[in-house]
C-alpha cells in the first residue's frame, strides 16, 4: 500500500491571510547548521508557522511533481518543514540506498496519522502498522493466488457484448472481484456491500488534514478534526459489523460438518485463522489485514494496467510487438512465462508510473547523521520514487517509453537498484508486490490477445491524455475509454 496525498494544500485565502499578516520572512537559501553546528539538508526558505507549505502550493500541481522541481534547485536530499512537521525528501538513488539500505532499521517506523490509525485498527495492519516485532510476523503472511483465469474469462466476456468500453471502471470491478474471492474465498451479497466502504476509505486515507501537520494544535483538532473522525469513525464502524459477519460465518461453517475439506484455508480469511490458533493473532489484527488487502490490492495493479494499457495505445510500435508475442506463445499453447516482452513493457510502465509516486513516509526513530547530514528523531521521509525512476543520471531520456531499454539488463523489482524504485526498497517494502505484479502480467497478457483495441472517436495516438490525477495513488485524470475488436485465432 502506498499513501501520497500528504502534500495538497486546500488551505483557505482565509487562514492564509490572517497567518501572513504576522509573519516576518526570512530568507535561508542552502544547507543550514543545527544547533551543534552539525549540517542539516539544504532546502527552500520557509516562513514561521507553515514552514514551507506555501511553496508546495505553487508550480506542478502535484506533489511528486513539485517536489521533483524543488529538488533540482536545492539538491536531491532536501529538508521542509511542513507545519510543525520536520521533513526529508529523497529524490536520487544514491540517497535512497542511505536511507533504505545502509539505515534501513533507523528509518523502518511509519509516522503517525490519524487516517490510518483509526482505519487500521491503531496501526494493526501491515501497511501502517510501526516497525516491530508485530509487523515483522504479520508481513509473513503469504499472499494468496486468485481464481484470475474464471475472473478475467468473466470480463472478455463482458467486453466482447460492448462496442466501446471504459476500461478504467472494468479494471477496478475485475481488482474488487480477485481480491473478494482472494480475501473471503467467494463473492458474497455481503462482500459486495463491504467494497462501497473500501472506497471511501481510499478517499479518506488520500485526503488532507491540517492537523496531520499540527498536531499540537488543540484549536484546530476542535475545529476540523473531531467532524472528520467522527465521519471516519462511522463509516469504519459499518465495514467493521461487516467483517465481523463474515467471520462468523466462516467460524460457523468451520465448525459445521458440512465445510468443504481443505477450501477453507485456500484464502486470506483461513489463512489468517488459521494463525490466529497458532500464531496468538486476534480478530483486530485479522481484519486489519483484510482492509489492507482490499486498500492495497484492489487499486494498485489495476492502475498498473490501465496505464500499460494507455502506452501502449500510445505506441503502436510497441502494441504490435507485445501482441504479436502473446498471440504467438498462446496459439502455440506455450506458458506465459515465455513473454520476455511483455516483461519489459510492464517494467517501462512501472518505472514511468509507479503507481505511489512518493512511497507511504517513513519516520527516523533516533537522531542519526546520514552521509555528514544530521537526520533528527521523529522526522518523516519521503522518498520520490518517481522522480528517481527518471532521474536523467541513469536513464537515457527518461521520459519516453521505450520497454527495450530493459532488453538484456539485470535491473528488476527487487529493491536492489536503487535508481528503479516502483516498489520501494528495504524493510517497509511494498509487500503486495509479488501478488499485484501476477494479476497485471496476466491481465495485460489476456486484453492484448483477445482484442484489437481502437481509440474512440478517430483519436490520433499522439492526441490520448496521459495527464495524472493525484490520490493515495497516482490515476489517470480521465478515464480511459476504447473500441474492442475480437480476436479469432486461425
Amino acid at each position: 500500500m502506498r499513501a501520497n496525498d500528504y502534500f495538497i494544500i486546500p488551505i483557505s485565502v482565509a487562514i492564509l491571510i490572517t497567518l501572513l499578516s504576522v509573519i516576518i520572512t526570512k530568507r535561508t537559501l542552502g544547507s543550514s547548521k543545527s544547533a551543534g553546528g552539525e549540517r542539516t539538508p539544504p532546502g527552500p526558505w520557509k516562513l514561521p508557522i507553515i514552514g514551507n507549505l506555501h511553496q508546495l502550493a505553487t508550480g506542478s500541481s502535484l506533489p511528486h511533481r513539485r517536489l521533483a522541481e524543488l529538488a533540482q534547485q536545492y539538491g536531491p536530499l532536501m529538508q521542509l518543514q511542513l507545519g510543525e512537521i520536520p521533513t526529508v525528501i529523497v529524490s536520487s538513488a544514491e540517497w535512497a540506498k542511505e536511507f533504505m539500505q545502509a539505515h534501513d532499521l533507523n528509518f523502518a517506523s511509519r509516522p503517525f496519522i490519524p487516517a490510518a490509525n483509526i482505519i487500521f485498527y491503531g496501526g494493526r495492519d501491515i501497511g501502517f502498522s510501526p516497525h516491530g516485532p508485530y509487523w515483522t510476523k504479520m508481513r509473513r503472511t503469504k499472499m494468496l493466488r486468485p481464481i484470475m483465469e474464471e475472473e478475467m474469462a468473466k470480463l472478455v466476456g463482458l467486453i466482447n457484448t460492448k462496442p466501446t468500453i471504459n476500461l478504467t471502471e472494468m479494471m477496478l470491478s475485475l481488482g474488487n472481484s480477485i481480491t473478494c474471492r482472494a480475501a473471503f474465498g467467494k463473492i458474497q451479497k455481503q462482500e459486495e456491500v463491504f467494497l462501497p466502504f473500501i472506497k471511501q476509505f481510499m478517499k479518506m486515507l488520500g485526503g488532507f488534514s491540517l492537523v496531520d501537520l499540527f498536531p499540537s494544535s488543540n484549536l484546530l483538532r476542535l475545529l476540523v478534526a473531531n467532524a472528520a473522525e467522527r465521519k471516519l469513525k462511522k463509516v469504519h464502524s459499518a465495514a467493521d459489523a461487516i467483517m465481523e459477519t463474515i467471520i462468523n460465518d466462516r467460524l460457523a461453517k468451520r465448525s459445521s460438518k458440512k465445510a468443504a475439506a481443505g477450501n477453507d484455508d485456500e484464502d486470506l480469511l483461513g489463512v489468517l485463522l488459521n494463525l490466529k490458533d497458532t500464531d496468538d493473532l486476534g480478530f483486530t489484527e485479522i481484519k486489519a489485514v483484510i482492509l489492507d488487502m482490499f486498500l492495497a490490492g484492489s487499486d494498485t495493479w489495476t492502475i498498473t494496467v490501465e496505464w500499460a494499457m494507455s502506452e501502449l495505445m500510445k505506441h503502436p510500435r510497441v502494441m504490435e510487438k507485445a501482441q504479436r508475442e502473446v498471440r504467438k506463445v498462446f496459439n502455440g499453447k506455450g506458458s506465459i512465462d515465455r513473454l520476455q516482452y511483455l516483461q519489459l513493457v510492464l517494467k517501462e510502465t512501472l518505472r514511468l508510473h509507479p503507481p505511489g509516486p512518493l512511497a507511504i513516509p517513513r519516520e527516523s526513530k533516533e537522531t542519526v547523521m546520514v552521509n555528514g547530514y544530521k537526520i533528527l528523531a521523529k522526522t518523516r521521509v519521503f522518498v520520490n520514487l518517481w522522480a528517481i525512476n527518471r532521474d536523467p543520471h541513469h536513464w537515457t531520456q527518461p521520459e519516453v517509453f521505450e520497454p527495450e531499454r530493459f532488453l538484456n539488463s539485470s535491473v528488476d523489482f527487487r529493491g536492489t537498484d536503487f535508481h528503479y524504485l516502483p516498489f520501494g526498497a528495504g524493510r517497509r517494502m511494498c509487500p503486495g508486490m509479488h501478488y499485484g505484479l501476477a494479476l497485471a502480467y496476466l491481465s495485460l497478457a489476456n486484453l492484448i490477445y483477445h482484442f484489437d483495441w481502437k481509440l474512440p472517436h478517430q483519436m490520433k495516438p499522439e492526441d490520448l491524455d496521459m495527464s495524472e490525477r493525484f490520490g493515495i495513488e497516482v490515476k489517470r485524470q480521465k478515464n480511459l475509454i476504447l473500441i474492442p475488436a475480437p480476436y479469432h485465432p486461425r
